[in-house]
């Protein structure tokens, strides 16, 4: 199968590479796409050398699927081109998210809404695809009211200009800032751009697409995001009310038998999860879990996750896996 990656030379462009190879797909050959100034760069994939084409040229070459990390604006413009001339896509960027033709998939969680004729795919933000891993199994039994959420979020969700920053800060050198302010000690409550309600749109995004993803806009959710000075994943701090009561022992046996959810929930041995370990893992780590003392039918819980894997590119390629089990992708 010819599968194109657009966008390949970024942080989740080159993910997408290594989760393809570690996930076996049947990638007969590989389309690297990136802008016009890394046409003709060399990168490797399962041993093999390939050219970083452009994406005419890549349209021309007919993948049956084309993962894009390549950004909004570039998803807009030509994810409809690839769409158009028969290929799937599966985006990365916010572009299609909340289009309401368009599908927000988290495999474990909504999979089965994909239907044969989706020829672009969204997938959801890194932040809010590890919460709604979590949030799923507890809403389908105890129906949730309201979500507190309070993100902990990596450097590389910015990119590779912000690890830079961060390092260049704790090697004291000068160099091009990705971020307003320092980040390394630093915590900075501002990702993506302030919006008129006082939120950002980062929040905003969880808010809205964990209504899509769970398909019921009566969970209300409130966000707060921040960027910290952590390579690994993006921690969330979240408080869940339900409509019904719930029994702690309960809530574990529930998260600990959902599918790409591990629970780590031994606080009185120092078991959580963290970024550091959840980091080059394909799953969505959850810990902490205790009531809320101040409210009834409310819960508590940290969740962690390797926000370039399952909240980007690993969740990407299981999209890509269930079309092929549900028979809508095949070999060219």
């Amino acid at each position: 199968m010819k599968v194109a990656v657009v966008g390949v030379t970024g942080l989740v462009g080159s993910k997408m590479l290594q989760v393809l190879e570690e996930r076996n797909f049947p990638v007969t050959e590989l389309i690297p796409v990136a802008s016009e100034k890394s046409v003709g760069k060399e990168i490797s994939f399962k041993g093999k050398a390939y050219k970083v084409v452009s994406a005419d040229d890549a349209i021309k070459a007919k993948p049956a699927l084309a993962l894009f990390s390549a950004g909004g604006g570039t998803s807009l413009e030509l994810a409809p081109k690839f769409a158009a001339a028969g290929i799937i896509v599966i985006d990365n960027s916010s572009a299609w998210r909340m289009d309401p033709t368009k599908k927000l998939i988290v495999p474990e969680v909504n999979g089965d809404v994909v239907e044969k004729d989706d020829m672009i795919i969204a997938n959801p933000n890194c932040s809010t695809t590890q919460m709604v891993l979590v949030l799923s199994p507890l809403h389908k039994k105890y129906h949730i009211k309201r979500v507190v959420v309070s993100t902990y979020q990596s450097v590389t969700g910015t990119g590779v200009k912000a690890v830079q920053q961060m390092e260049n800060e704790r090697n004291n050198v000068e160099g091009e800032m990705a971020y307003k302010y320092q980040i390394d000690k630093n915590a900075i409550p501002h990702i993506d751009v302030f919006l008129e309600n006082g939120y950002t749109k980062e929040e905003m995004k969880m808010v809205n697409e964990t209504k899509k993803i769970l398909g019921d806009d009566s969970v209300s959710v409130t966000a707060t995001c921040v960027r910290i000075p952590v390579i690994g994943g993006h921690s969330e701090s979240v408080n869940i009310e339900f409509e019904n009561e719930f029994d702690l022992d309960e809530v574990r046996r529930l998260l600990a038998a959902t599918p790409g959810v591990v629970l780590q929930d031994d606080p009185s041995n120092a078991i959580y999860p963290m970024p550091l370990t959840a980091h080059e893992k394909n799953e969505t780590f959850v810990g902490r879990i205790r009531k809320d003392e101040t409210l009834p039918n409310t819960l508590n819980c940290w969740i962690v996750s390797d926000n370039l894997r399952k909240g980007a590119a690993t969740n990407a390629v299981q999209i890509a896996e269930k079309l092929l089990e549900k028979g809508f992708l095949s070999a060219n």
